[in-house]
């Protein structure tokens, strides 16, 4: 019996499939795996847009319609300027992903601008943003009331909403500047026939750059290989160290902000409140309080660390602060308050973001309070908001404290040193505050350098980050493909994923509704001057496996593959959803991404089902708009629009010649009318004077055959 069951067993044994490894984790490129610019886009759909993506009302591009661009400055006049409230209406057409990704743009304009936006009631003109066909928008307010911008299908990235957006109000490309030629050579020959005029310039009677230098970082330049008839570059940068930096996406850069600024007479923005680095002496108006018995020290360097501050790092000789409170020497308890001078708050949340250095002892501790002043207490009350403590480090760390406060304040550091033996003490630096809303989670990966030196390319290279949770109670992790995947390497790759959590049991799945964005962090010291890469991705709780009916944001115990976290507990990890192409490694040194060779990711998942449906409820008042035809049927530069939804031609005409007909085909004059109008004068006059000549004869034959009747009858009498 026992022969026959172990050879039963050897029998099925053997035709039994051999034992599996658990698959791995699937990835879905979000943008196909490829790194498409704006005008990659258009082009793939066809699309013939002025300069790749402005949209000029319905106008062909011929050299008539390019006088009617060049006749107006680079950068609009007052006539076609927004207000700085600019009222908005995100259409449901537009995808979720994308209609949180404008919200995030609207938030940068806010933090490094005086431009607002406000959902649309009514007035006369405002912008309507929808999923139309690629990414464009008009240039400047056209005073035409409903004013479309499209952000289509693979649009919704920060960089091309802030791009779109630029557009609106009043900015063309950077290299259109009458001075790119002293900047950039056009290389003619590599560009795709029939689109050359994609790259005419604005010479300087008619272009307006309102005297800011040339900017290779802007958002609003072409990339290098645009409108390309191969793979070899159309633009090529006079200093070389910026070929592969034109064309970034990620967000303003310094030289756009200015400009903006500027047209629209910025002297502060709206959500930004302080940023201070300890660089002057003054410290930013910071005081040393008196309630305490210790005070902070502006400092260099301290022997125990940190040897230089995080601003430079020790790169710039003469520079380099950050303020020190001392705890190798005083009793347990000991305190010192570093005060912010007086704040005066409009939105009611604030973020408040420093780096700290702890060279001293565990059990010393940072308090952030703040001193709020109301009419009740004039004089300020201490609230306490959150205590910082942890082992000493050799680096810096990065902090967000959310605020609530909505009465003038201060921001008040309070240092307390601990028990036991210090060496060092409590260091801070680089301090920002702004009205925004702070990020979640921080990832902080050191020793990124030799990471990037070391990591292979493909799924040996991906680094994993712990297990965070979202506010709803999901959690996710997300991986970094340190050299990129074996399709894209010399990319960063980030995907986020569903990983299984203690609230699954409690949790709807498939997750609805959950936007995930993973920013990578310049780090720069003034946050107006950051230009972070940033990508997110929402769980679409309909959305199908490529590879399988299972929905890809269900459960990860129903849809993930297992997984193993560095202490040795098992988890189920879901399909990651990203990007292969997130940045270039070429972007990610030309700025402070790597600092003290660690990067920063701020992580975020928030849920935007409120936006499911963002039209007005109820429309607002009526108010007169013109929407222009997506096609244009018209001839000799008929301007196309829709009227009770259908097309109509409005023909041009200027002071003495005019064009009518249903597609505007036939061509009035003035001297045309002349002529019309004498010629039927003429033939009128005949007419009547046939016509009267005619009568006269007529009536004098009538006479005389009367007076013979009349004299016949009376000889018969």
């Amino acid at each position: 019996a026992s022969c026959i069951s172990l050879c039963a067993f050897l029998i099925i044994s053997f035709f039994l499939p051999p034992p599996q490894p658990a698959p791995e984790t699937t990835e879905i490129d979000v943008d196909g795996g490829i790194d498409q610019d704006i005008f990659d886009i258009n082009q793939a759909l066809g699309l013939d847009l002025f300069e790749g993506d402005i949209k000029l009302h319905g106008v062909r591009l011929h050299n008539c319609f390019l006088s009617w661009v060049q006749e107006r400055n680079s950068i609009i006049g007052d006539n076609y300027r927004w207000p700085h409230v600019i009222p908005y209406v995100l259409e449901d057409s537009l995808e979720m992903n994308a209609k949180g990704v404008i919200l995030k743009a609207i938030e940068q304009y806010r933090l490094k601008t005086c431009i607002d936006f406000k959902p649309w009631e009514g007035e006369k003109n405002y912008i309507s943003v929808f999923k139309g066909s690629g990414c464009w928008s008009s240039v400047g307010n056209m005073q035409m009331g409903l004013q479309q911008l499209s952000i289509g299908a693979n649009c919704d990235r920060i960089g091309t909403v802030q791009h779109e957006f630029l557009h609106a109000l009043g900015f063309w490309h950077e290299q259109s500047r009458s001075d790119r030629d002293d900047y950039v050579t056009i290389v003619w020959d590599r560009i795709q026939s029939g689109q050359e005029h994609n790259f005419n310039k604005y010479d300087d009677k008619t272009s307006d750059f309102l005297n800011v230098p040339y900017d290779y970082n802007s958002v609003m330049h072409y990339s290098k290989t645009a409108f390309s008839n191969g793979t070899e570059p159309t633009i090529i940068t006079n200093i070389p160290d910026f070929v592969d930096v034109i064309g970034q996406r990620m967000d303003f850069s310094e030289y756009d902000l200015q400009k903006l600024n500027r047209l629209y007479n910025c002297t502060s923005s709206l959500s930004f409140m302080d940023t201070c680095s300890f660089e002057l002496e003054n410290i930013c108006g910071m005081i040393q309080s008196s309630d305490d018995n210790s005070d902070w020290q502006r400092l260099s360097q301290v022997p125990a660390g940190p040897n230089t501050d995080h601003t430079n790092m020790g790169e710039c000789k003469d520079s380099g602060y950050f303020m020190h409170f001392n705890t190798s020497a005083g009793i347990e308890g000991s305190t010192a308050l570093l005060e912010s001078r007086i704040l005066y708050p409009k939105r009611g949340f604030q973020c408040l973001q420093f780096y700290l250095y702890n060279s001293g002892n565990e059990n010393d501790r940072l308090n952030v309070w703040v001193r709020e002043y109301t009419s009740a207490n004039p004089n300020g009350t201490l609230r306490f908001i959150e205590e910082i403590k942890g082992s000493p480090e050799t680096y810096w760390q990065l902090h967000h404290v959310s605020l609530n406060v909505t009465s003038k304040f201060r921001v008040v550091f309070q240092g307390v040193r601990g028990s036991g033996l210090s060496n060092g003490g409590l260091s801070v630096d680089d301090i920002n505050l702004s009205e925004t809303q702070c990020p979640h989670h921080i990832w902080h990966i050191r020793n990124f350098t030799h990471l990037l030196n070391t990591s292979p390319a493909g799924r040996d290279g991906i680094i994993y980050s712990p297990p965070f949770y979202s506010s709803k109670g999901y959690a996710f992790q997300v991986s970094l493909y340190v050299n990129g995947t074996t399709d894209n390497p010399f990319n960063l790759g980030i995907y986020l994923s569903l990983i299984s959590g203690a609230n699954d049991d409690h949790l709807q799945w498939p997750c609805p509704w959950q936007q995930g964005t993973m920013i990578l962090l310049d780090q720069h010291p003034d946050i107006r001057q950051r230009m972070s890469n940033q990508r997110s991705v929402t769980t679409d709780p309909l959305r199908l496996s490529e590879s399988s009916s299972d929905y890809t944001w269900d459960r990860p115990d129903k849809v993930g593959s297992e997984a193993t976290f560095p202490n040795g507990t098992k988890y189920m990890r879901g399909p990651g959803v990203g990007t292969s192409t997130f940045l270039t490694h070429e972007r990610l040194r030309s700025r402070d991404f790597i600092k003290e060779d660690g990067v920063y990711i701020l992580l975020t998942m928030e849920d935007i089902s409120h936006l499911l449906s963002t039209e007005p409820s109820v429309p607002p008042p009526l108010v007169t708009t013109t929407t222009f035809c997506a096609d244009n049927p018209c001839e000799n530069d008929g301007v196309c629009v829709m009227v009770q939804r259908a097309p109509v031609c409005r023909c041009p005409a200027g002071d003495n010649w005019w064009y009518m007909g249903e597609k505007c085909e036939r061509r009035g004059s003035t001297q045309e009318n002349t002529v019309i109008a004498v010629s039927s004068t003429i033939s009128v006059f005949v007419v009547m004077l046939i016509v009267t000549i005619t009568t006269a004869v007529c009536l004098k034959k009538k006479y005389k055959q009367g007076r013979e009747n009349k004299e016949s009858l009376t000889l018969e009498e």
